[in-house]
C-alpha cells in the first residue's frame, strides 16, 4: 500500500481494550458523521476482510499514536511490539474524508496546501492530502465514558464550487458525508484556523470560503476522554488504506435525485454563513415564492421581486433561536384604530410556525396600539389561531443607545437577545425621515421608530433581518428602494429607506407571512437541511409523529385565517386600500382571493409530506 494511492476508501483507526469496545461502538453509532463505522474487528484480529485482503493493522498505517491513561506517550511506525496486548484489543476502522479528495480534484476543486507540503509536492511531483484537524466547541453525543468535542477538517473552497462539493460529499456518508458548516469558523467555536490542534494550517486563497467536515480524529479525542490504560490510534494524516473504491467516484458520475442533491446559499456576510437544502426543497420554496407573488390588485409589485429572498430568509430563520417580529401600518389616520388588516395575520402565522419549531418569538409594535394588540392576541389564542400567546413589546427609542440595549443584553453586541428580526407590513421610514402610506400621506405621528432596531441590527454580527411588503413603503423594503422609486406610484416619496438583509415581495403582505410559515415547514422535513442545521451531531432521525402533527397544525389554513380576519374586524381594524370594516384585505375579499391563495400554498406543501 502507499499513502499516495488515489480513489480508494481510507480509514481512521482506533484500537481499544475489548472491555471498552461495546461502549465505543455505541458512541460511533450515536455520532455517525465524525465516526462512520466501517468495520469492528474481533479481539486480536489483525485483518479486516470486508475492507482489505491480507491486511495487518500492526503495520499498515504509516504511523500510530500510543496512549496510556488517556495521554499521548509516543508515535511509532509499527505496533508489532505490542502484539501481546493486542490479543485482547479490538480495532475500529472509521471512514475518512481523504477518500473523496480525488473526486473533488477531478470536479475542478483546487487543492490548497501548506507551504511545507507545496514544497514537498513540487520536489517529488506528487499529490499530498493536507488537512489540519481542528477542535470545535460542539460536544458529541456522549455514551458512557466517551465524552468529547467534535473535531473537524477545514477545506478552502471557491464559492462557485460549493454546490458540487456538497453534492459529491453528501453521497459519501462513510467518509463523513457533506459539510457540517460553511462559513465563519467561530460558529463552531474555532477562534483561529491558522492554529490547528493537529498538523499545519491550510491557507484560504482569494475567493475561498472555509468549509468544515466532521473528522475521524474525533476518535482520538474520545480515547483521551475515557483514559484507557492502553490505546492506539492512527497518527492524524496517516490513514489505513483499504482495497475498496471510494463511493464518491461512482457518485460523481451519476445525477443525484433532487431529494439527494444539496444546494448551498449564502445567508449572512457578518458572520459569513451559508446554509444547505435539497434541490427538491429549494424548488418547492421557489414555487411558494411564485404563489405569494401573484398580483390580483395589479399594483405592479413584480418590479420589486428578487428571486430566492423567501428561501434565504427562511434558511436564516431555520438557524435562528430567537426571533422578533414587527407589524402595524396605521394607514387610516382618520380612524381609531388606524391600523389595517394586512400585517397582523401574517405576523401571527409566522409566529405560530416558529413556536412549533421551538423558537423563541416576540412581537414589537407601536406603544399606542399595544393594548389593542394584546386583546387581539388573547382572542387569537382563544379561537385556536395560535397555540400560545406571543409576548408583545413596544419600543420608543428614548435615547441614542436604546436600540442597542433593546436588542442586546446589557447593550453588549456580543450578547444579542434576538438573532433575526422580521418586519411584515410595517410602516417604513422614507429618506426624508417621514412615514408615508401609499397615497403619500405622512403618518409619522402614529409610528414609533422601530426602524432603529433594523438599522442597529445591521451593525451587530449575528442578527439578520427580513422585510415583507407589497408596495415598497414597508420596513425592510429599502433593499429594493431604487425599483420602488422607479416603478411604484409616489415611489420617489414613499419608498422605505431602511433595508433588510432579505426583502420578500408579495401580492399582499399577509401572503408573505403565510409563505414563510410554509417554507419553514418544508425545511423542517428536509433531511439534508436538518443534518446541516444540527452540524452532523447525533443520528439523523425523521420528525416524530407528534412533532409532525404540531408543525402541520401551526400552518395557516382557510379556517384559521378567516377567524383571524374576523377578530381584527371585531376590533375595528379596516381593509388597507378601501377602509372597509369587513372581511377583506387590501380591497380583496377573503373569499375567494385570500382563501384560494391559502389553498394553493397548502396544496404545494402537501406534495412534500
Amino acid at each position: 500500500r502507499t499513502a499516495l494511492s488515489r480513489g480508494i476508501l481510507q480509514a481512521n483507526v482506533v484500537i481499544l481494550h475489548k472491555s471498552l469496545a461495546d461502549g465505543f461502538e455505541a458512541f460511533c453509532h450515536a455520532n455517525p458523521s465524525p465516526l462512520p463505522l466501517l468495520y469492528r474487528s474481533q479481539p486480536g484480529e489483525w485483518g479486516c476482510p470486508p475492507l482489505a485482503a491480507d491486511a495487518d493493522i500492526r503495520v499498515d498505517c504509516p504511523q500510530y499514536c500510543v496512549f496510556k491513561d488517556g495521554l499521548l506517550v509516543s508515535r511509532v511506525s509499527s505496533l508489532m511490539s505490542y502484539s501481546g496486548q493486542l490479543q485482547d484489543m479490538v480495532t475500529f476502522y472509521l471512514g475518512c474524508s481523504f477518500s473523496f479528495e480525488r473526486t473533488m480534484r477531478e470536479a475542478g476543486v483546487p487543492t490548497r496546501l501548506t507551504m511545507y507540503t507545496m514544497s514537498k509536492a513540487h520536489n517529488l511531483g506528487l499529490y499530498f492530502n493536507t488537512l489540519s484537524p481542528l477542535q470545535t466547541s460542539l460536544q458529541c453525543r456522549g455514551v458512557g465514558q466517551f465524552q468529547c468535542p467534535m473535531v473537524v477538517t477545514m477545506r478552502p473552497i471557491p464559492e462557485e464550487k460549493l454546490d458540487i462539493v456538497a453534492q459529491i460529499t453528501h453521497l459519501t456518508p462513510l467518509a463523513h458525508g457533506g459539510p457540517i458548516h460553511i462559513g465563519d469558523p467561530a460558529v463552531l467555536g474555532i477562534q483561529d484556523v491558522s492554529r490547528p490542534e493537529y498538523g499545519d494550517p491550510v491557507a484560504l486563497g482569494p475567493g475561498d470560503v472555509p468549509a468544515f467536515w466532521a473528522c475521524g480524529v474525533t476518535g482520538v479525542e474520545a480515547v483521551q476522554s475515557c483514559k484507557p490504560s492502553l490505546a492506539f490510534t492512527h497518527s492524524p494524516g496517516c490513514m489505513f488504506l483499504t482495497d475498496r473504491e471510494d463511493s464518491s467516484v461512482s457518485a460523481s458520475t451519476s445525477t443525484p435525485e433532487p431529494d439527494q442533491c444539496p444546494l448551498t446559499f449564502s445567508i449572512s456576510q457578518q458572520p459569513l454563513h451559508f446554509s444547505v437544502a435539497s434541490k427538491a426543497v429549494v424548488q418547492s420554496i421557489r414555487d411558494l415564492e411564485k404563489i405569494i407573488g401573484e398580483d390580483p390588485g395589479e399594483r405592479g409589485i413584480r418590479a420589486l421581486f428578487v428571486q430566492d429572498e423567501l428561501l434565504r430568509s427562511c434558511l436564516s430563520l431555520s438557524h435562528s433561536s430567537s426571533v422578533l417580529i414587527t407589524t402595524g401600518f396605521p394607514t387610516h389616520y382618520t380612524h381609531n384604530p388606524p391600523e389595517e388588516t394586512d400585517g397582523p395575520p401574517g405576523a401571527i402565522a409566522i409566529a405560530a410556525t416558529l413556536q412549533a419549531l421551538q423558537k423563541e418569538v416576540a412581537i414589537v409594535t407601536d406603544h399606542r396600539a399595544l393594548e389593542m394588540n394584546q386583546r387581539i392576541m388573547e382572542d387569537a389564542v382563544k379561537k385556536g389561531v395560535i397555540k400560545t400567546a406571543v409576548p408583545l413589546l413596544s419600543y420608543q427609542g428614548n435615547s441614542p443607545d436604546s436600540a442597542l440595549y433593546f436588542l442586546c443584553h446589557d447593550g453588549d453586541h456580543k450578547k444579542p437577545r434576538f438573532d433575526h428580526l422580521v418586519a411584515i407590513e410595517r410602516s417604513g421610514r422614507a429618506s426624508d425621515g417621514n412615514y408615508y402610506n401609499m397615497r403619500g400621506v405622512n403618518i409619522k405621528h402614529l409610528v414609533d421608530p422601530i426602524d432603529d432596531l433594523f438599522t442597529t441590527a445591521s451593525t451587530i454580527p449575528g442578527i439578520s433581518t427580513t422585510g415583507i411588503g407589497d408596495g415598497g413603503n414597508e420596513l425592510g423594503m429599502g433593499k429594493v428602494k431604487e425599483a420602488v422609486r422607479e416603478h411604484m406610484p409616489n415611489g420617489s416619496l414613499i419608498a422605505c429607506d431602511v433595508a433588510a438583509d432579505f426583502a420578500i415581495t408579495a401580492g399582499v403582505s399577509n401572503w408573505g407571512g403565510y409563505g414563510m410559515a410554509c417554507a419553514l415547514y418544508i425545511l423542517s422535513l428536509c433531511p439534508i437541511h436538518q443534518r446541516y442545521l444540527h452540524k452532523g451531531l447525533g443520528q439523523p432521525h425523521p420528525p416524530t409523529q407528534d412533532q409532525h402533527q404540531a408543525w402541520a397544525a401551526s400552518l395557516p389554513s382557510v379556517a384559521k385565517e378567516e377567524e383571524m380576519l374576523s377578530i381584527l374586524v371585531q376590533h375595528g381594524v379596516r381593509s388597507g386600500k378601501t377602509g372597509t370594516l369587513g372581511m377583506e384585505v387590501d380591497g380583496l375579499t377573503f373569499h375567494p382571493t385570500h382563501s384560494d391563495l391559502i389553498i394553493k400554498l397548502r396544496d404545494r406543501i402537501s406534495q412534500r409530506k
